[in-house]
């Protein structure tokens, strides 16, 4: 957290607490806190308040105000596709996709996924075998099919320097190893069902990964901010889950 404040406060460009006018009713450092809080357990701004003895509205100009500059100081740990490539060059690679919930916004119903029967956006991963977290894509519309996001991210171009990867159902069709679906005319033999089992047992890494990334509670439970506020905290979240895997205090 020392390093963050200190990050946020040399990108702030002025003093948090300015000399002249009425203080601010929070430190800089608490300030901060305030804002991972929300990322980290996505509590209603009344909560975060009545923890940090102050108001709602307080807590939404804090949110407003350092969300945006906890994604630009932190950005550099988030992989970019070529960095990706490096750590995937002669590995296999795991590739998942997830929903990330949010309100059902009415002028937005590209948000409506089918699949998880929620408003959200749709997110790709990928790691290692050993459960190195290698990239994470930016959110795409809810209603994108894992097998589309996985074709029009740079997901193909990371797999495609890799020794292989696998992935679930969702991406029948993609140069990837997938269990096999059953048929409508039979039964899958025992061949098949083995494959299909030691693939499940390989993708377990992805799947904790998700979970682990969903720690991050704002891209797990409905995001309840304007919309347009959403791409500043999916990615101040995604820059909080590496930085925290870079510093190890998670």
């Amino acid at each position: 957290m020392q390093e963050l404040v200190r990050r946020v406060s040399a990108a702030l460009g002025e003093p948090w607490q300015k000399k002249t006018g009425r203080p601010r009713a929070c430190g800089l450092y608490a300030a901060v806190e305030v804002a991972c809080i929300y990322l980290r357990h996505n509590c209603v701004q009344e909560l975060l308040g009545d923890l940090r003895g102050i108001s709602q509205s307080t807590v939404s100009r804090i949110v407003t105000d350092l969300v945006p500059v906890v994604k630009s100081v932190l950005a550099e740990f988030v992989p970019d596709p070529k960095a990706a490539i490096r750590v995937v060059r002669g590995k296999v690679c795991l590739v998942d996709g997830t929903i990330t919930p949010c309100w059902s916004y009415a002028e937005h119903r590209e948000l409506w996924s089918r699949k998880h029967g929620t408003t959200g956006f749709c997110v790709q991963v990928i790691n290692l075998l050993d459960g190195t977290v290698v990239w994470i894509s930016d959110p795409l519309p809810g209603k994108t099919h894992d097998k589309k996001a996985y074709d029009n991210t740079a997901a193909t171009e990371i797999v495609n320097k890799a020794k292989a990867g696998i992935g679930d159902k969702g991406y029948q069709g993609a140069a990837l190893y997938t269990p096999t679906k059953k048929p409508q005319w039979r039964e899958l033999n025992e061949g098949e069902k083995k494959a299909n089992a030691a693939l499940s047992v390989l993708r377990a890494p992805v799947e904790r990964l998700v979970a682990h990334l969903k720690n991050w509670r704002i891209l797990h439970t409905d995001y309840r901010r304007p919309y347009v506020t959403y791409r500043d905290a999916f990615d101040a979240a995604r820059a909080l889950f590496f930085f925290s895997i870079k510093w190890g205090f998670e």
